[in-house]
């Protein structure tokens, strides 16, 4: 699963605004009716992360990969919620972050596309907060989970450092 941008030309996503609208966001029960594993409370973490690193993904104009299959079931839940997505999408992001599953977008290989999830990470996290996407899976046993193995992450980051 892949999120992709249109082209238009940069729109200014301002994270600030994106990091308060997540932290308010309260999410409804139907978020989670196909997203059954525990503890909850690790995949809202993980989708409040995932929403974060949209809004940098967004302002960059880039293409990045979910790393989650729990994150992604509860993103799913969380878009059925029509009215309430719409309008946080609005305030977080100034327009609609779609969804396009894995194949429909044009953002090249997962492995890819998973490395600008860990960079849209590193702009959005704060001081000394761990990400809990790249191994969120198997922590609440999701029996054939994603992820993005440590090394890549550290790989990734190290290109980040020299840059």
């Amino acid at each position: 699963m892949a999120i992709s941008f249109p082209r238009l030309g940069r729109r200014q996503v301002d994270l600030a605004a994106v990091d308060r609208t997540v932290a308010a966001l309260r999410l409804p029960e139907a978020v989670f009716t196909t997203c059954h594993w525990q503890p909850r409370e690790l995949v809202d973490t993980g989708l409040r992360q995932w929403l974060r690193c949209c809004g940098a993904a967004m302002r960059d104009d880039q293409v990045i990969g979910m790393p989650s299959h729990a994150v992604d079931e509860a993103w799913h839940g969380f878009i059925l919620c029509t009215q309430l997505y719409a309008r946080f999408c609005t305030r977080a992001y100034g327009r609609f972050l779609h969804h396009f599953p894995e194949g429909t977008g044009d953002g090249g290989p997962m492995t890819e596309q998973l490395g600008r999830t860990v960079v849209a990470w590193s702009v959005v996290a704060r001081p000394g907060e761990q990400c809990v996407l790249w191994d969120l899976d198997r922590r609440v046993g999701v029996q054939q989970p994603w992820g993005v193995d440590a090394r890549h992450v550290a790989a990734v980051q190290r290109r980040l450092r020299r840059a």
